[in-house]
């Protein structure tokens, strides 16, 4: 990521926090763009050798536009730049950011995702 004339426009951030996840997703299009339309891929594989040579990987793209509307949604708090990351630079070293500019920690992904989720929960079960 990051290499002029090859990757400048390419961003790899890594939000690995508490739960060790080893699931994969790919949007790739514009938002609201016909002619470029968002589209989502969700598989297991980490597009490495050794995964996809000697291992039975899989990876599907959806099809329901809910769900790639969600997975962009997830994608938008990902890149905030409020969110705990690893950043990898063009140059294939990782770096850490997890502290803002007055040295407070910053929100941590998974926690904000599985509190959205219980809430969730918690508001279907009123109904």
């Amino acid at each position: 990521p990051g290499v002029p004339g090859l990757s400048e426009n390419i961003r790899v951030r890594s939000v690995l926090g508490r739960f060790l996840e080893h699931s994969r997703v790919v949007v790739a299009g514009v938002p609201g763009d016909p002619a470029n339309p968002l589209r989502a891929l969700i598989g297991s594989a980490d597009m490495m050798h050794r995964n996809l040579d000697r291992r039975v990987e899989a990876m599907v793209e959806l099809r329901d536009p809910a769900h790639v509307r969600h997975l962009d949604e997830l994608f938008e708090l990902a890149f905030s730049p409020d969110v705990a990351t690893w950043h990898l630079d063009g140059e294939g070293v990782w770096t850490r950011h997890h502290l803002d500019e007055a040295g407070e920690p910053l929100r941590d992904i998974q926690f904000a995702i599985e509190k959205d989720y219980a809430q969730r929960r918690r508001k279907g079960r009123r109904r």
